[in-house]
């Protein structure tokens, strides 16, 4: 009897937790609050904009940057700045717009500026190593910045420019050194359209700041308020945005395209691939480890793999096998040169992977229908994602099965991603995906430096080359197009680099990962799409910038 009493208040208890939870929805008034998922993977614990991953929003509904990024147009458009250029190869120089307050009321000046990257010199926290390259940078006035460089990295600070927030002096400079990375900074004070509401246990919401200085220069976003949910499994949200209860998800849903016309769903496309693309998915390979330091053996395996048989049954045409170079997107393609591919570049070909196995000697030996070392050793590699991943654990099956084909013994194996990520940093694989250090960006160098760095000499390579490929002339030229504002020069450096990844092929790109977004119009309209391109409907952390804040102020409710 008491087991059942107990079992009795358990339930009530949880109830009511549930129902508190779910009361500030039911409070907020349905056409002026926009739900969202796909971002939160856990409850909301700190909203510190200087790690790299405070509560999703953080970034840009509350602190705001430089300029934001188009990455279907390859522009950038003043934010905070009015302006910005070089003055000299070493010297550039921000204006600020006028009349910008935080949300506490003091004004934003050239001093917030100054102030966010000094911060950086001055502590170590995960921007501090522009110091390596930055000489000054000073307010020259209320609304003038200069920085000064020693040797400019032009790629990176175009990155600079549109990822950097920036963050009020006269409340972090109230923050002890030994407390920037580990204080909340619950309830941040910002420049931007919204503000802290209320946090709890299943979502984050936001409040619209109508005072944001960006309503007369951009228009005034329609939501007033903004609840992101924390993300369950696939089945719920899929559920949820079957009923109109979550406006947008960002979470990949497999089998969203054939029910998105029955319940009125909206996709960036139309039909394939649905979505627009995100990252690169590549299969780096650890070049300390035999057979995978020989380049002509990392090369048939860019013939073996079937990357659309991956597009088809793993993604129903949700996304699109990998250029060759791993490029996409408007500022990368931009520097990919077609003859490189054309020459260089690679297909699903099993006939040709068996002849280049062949050729370098990897052929059966003992007659047990797989491939030796050319000494006669057996070859049998493993192939890792994290366990829970169901598409990348499709895939590498797939491989597997690609591998089995031309005679390889390549085994799927699924570590948690506990394991994984140690496996990851610490070089203790054969091969594995990734897509770390591959999201759209306005540089290809970022793709460059995060699969072939020079990093490779500590105990954890946690920068992207995880196979540990050593090139000092690809590392020069990777480098040398970070230093060079020349354009002709820049081309002529990404020919050779494509060239070098292409021969060496220190990871095959085998697909391009999409930026997942489903939208229901049950209660909000006029989604951006390939045919209205005027944002893009992203919540997931450090990319509102990239067109989710002009999605805000386009979407328009029903009702």
């Amino acid at each position: 009897m008491i087991n059942h009493w107990k079992k009795v208040l358990i339930l009530t208890l949880a109830f009511l937790f549930l129902i508190g939870g779910m009361s500030l929805a039911q409070d907020l008034p349905r056409d002026k609050t926009l739900v969202v998922t796909g971002a939160m993977w856990g409850p909301p614990s700190t909203w510190n904009i200087l790690i790299p991953n405070p509560v999703p929003g953080t970034s840009t509904l509350v602190y705001e940057t430089m300029f934001a990024y188009n990455p279907l147009t390859n522009e950038y458009t003043p934010w905070l700045a009015k302006s910005g250029e070089w003055t000299s190869d070493k010297e550039y120089v921000l204006k600020l717009r006028e009349g910008i307050n935080w949300t506490d009321g003091e004004p934003f000046t050239a001093e917030d500026v100054a102030f966010t990257y000094q911060l950086a010199k001055d502590n170590q926290i995960p921007y501090s190593p522009i110091w390596n390259w930055m000489d000054s940078v000073e307010a020259t006035d209320d609304y003038t910045v200069t920085f000064k460089f020693s040797q400019p990295h032009y790629a990176e600070w175009d990155d600079e420019l549109y990822q950097r927030y920036i963050i009020p002096a006269h409340i972090w400079k109230d923050v002890p050194g030994d407390q920037l990375l580990t204080k909340t900074m619950k309830n941040p004070v910002g420049t931007g359209p919204y503000t802290y509401m209320h946090a709890g246990q299943d979502r984050m919401v936001w409040e619209r700041n109508d005072d944001w200085w960006g309503n007369e220069v951009f228009g005034k976003p329609a939501p007033q308020y903004i609840v992101d949910l924390v993300n369950q499994s696939n089945n719920v949200i899929m559920g949820m945005l079957m009923k109109g209860e979550v406006d947008l998800s960002n979470n990949f849903l497999p089998g969203i395209q054939k029910i998105k016309d029955q319940f009125g769903l909206k996709t960036w496309y139309e039909d394939e691939p649905y979505m627009l693309s995100w990252n690169t998915a590549h299969m780096p390979m650890n070049v300390l480890r035999k057979p995978m330091d020989d380049p002509q053996f990392r090369r048939a395996m860019a013939f073996m793999i079937n990357s659309q048989t991956i597009v088809d049954r793993v993604y129903g045409g949700m996304v699109k096998p990998a250029n060759p170079t791993g490029l996409f997107g408007e500022g990368w393609q931009e520097y990919l040169d077609q003859d490189i591919v054309d020459e260089y570049g690679f297909e699903y070909n099993p006939t040709k992977a068996k002849a280049i196995l062949d050729s370098a000697g990897y052929v059966d030996k003992d007659g047990d229908g797989w491939r030796d070392m050319p000494n006669g050793d057996p070859i049998k590699l493993e192939l890792i994602v994290p366990s829970g991943w169901t598409d990348w654990m499709e895939s590498i099956r797939i491989i597997a099965s690609n591998a089995k084909d031309i005679g390889l013994n390549i085994v799927p194996t699924f570590p948690d991603s506990a394991l994984y990520d140690n496996k990851r940093f610490n070089r203790g694989f054969d091969m594995l995906i990734a897509n770390m250090q591959t999201t759209l960006s306005s540089t290809p160098f970022d793709y460059w430096d995060g699969v072939a760095n020079a990093d490779i000499k500590g105990d954890a390579n946690n920068n992207g080359n995880w196979g540990s490929y050593d090139n000092p002339e690809l590392f020069d030229l990777i480098d040398q197009f970070n230093i060079t504002r020349d354009e002709a020069k820049k081309h002529e450096i990404a020919s050779d680099i494509e060239r070098i990844l292409l021969q060496d092929m220190p990871t095959v790109p085998i697909w391009h990962n999409g930026l997942w977004a489903q939208a229901t119009t049950n209660h909000w309209t006029n989604w951006p799409s390939e045919d209205d391109p005027y944002g893009i409907p992203v919540t997931w952390a450090n990319a509102y910038q990239l067109g989710m804040i002009k999605t805000l102020i386009g979407i328009k409710p029903v009702n």
